[in-house]
């Protein structure tokens, strides 16, 4: 997805290129999409969903996301950076993809998307539901950059641990990942939820399953 550093969500139209992706795994994600739309283009009936940041119960990786949240609960969130990110409830995630399949337009792609918020107000909202403080220091980007080459380095290469941060999550977090699902709502009946309810589904879950 286009995302921009000026906090104005992305849609389906919001230019973007290749020179916009992050890391290989994205730039991986990107090259098969354009494969995929491709294939749309020229008779085969392909829909693609753009799913935002999903989070909910069942994280058993965990992902990213669902890091955040564990970390969160094992106190290890003690500062914030300035950015954002549009969070979409898993099981509304799921629906969507169902009603891609029922009612997409083949060669077409939808975001299937949440509620938009910085990472503040999504640690405010974890501390709301596990009684757990928020953490009140936000962090500057070249600090954070710095955190996160460090623990690339030193967990990631020399103790062949996954790291917590790394350069590549830091500069995708320059900018605030925020998106808008109109054109799902218009043609696939999508509805946008507020990410509370996925929230608390997910400290629950995490809590049970002693991630934290």
């Amino acid at each position: 997805m286009g995302f921009t550093g000026n906090g104005r969500p992305a849609d389906e139209d919001s230019p973007v290129s290749l020179a916009d992706m992050i890391g290989h795994y994205k730039r991986s994600k990107f090259m098969a999409e354009q494969i995929a739309l491709e294939a749309g283009r020229n008779g085969m009936r392909v829909v693609t969903v753009n799913p935002t940041t999903p989070i909910g119960e069942q994280d058993i990786k965990p992902t990213p996301t669902g890091r955040i949240v564990v970390d969160f609960l094992k106190g290890k969130f003690p500062a914030y950076v300035e950015t954002g990110l549009n969070l979409v409830d898993v099981r509304e995630c799921a629906l969507g993809h169902v009603a891609a399949l029922e009612k997409g337009k083949s060669g077409e792609r939808y975001i299937l998307g949440g509620e938009n918020l910085t990472l503040k107000q999504i640690l405010d909202k974890l501390a709301a539901i596990s009684g757990l403080p928020s953490p009140k220091i936000k962090l500057p980007y070249f600090v954070a950059y710095a955190a996160g080459l460090v623990d690339q380095t030193v967990s990631g290469r020399w103790l062949g641990r996954e790291p917590r941060a790394t350069v590549e999550t830091v500069r995708m977090g320059k900018k605030k990942m925020w998106a808008s699902s109109d054109k799902a709502a218009r043609e696939l009946g999508w509805k946008t939820v507020p990410a509370e309810n996925a929230l608390r589904r997910a400290v629950e879950w995490f809590r049970a399953n002693a991630y934290a």
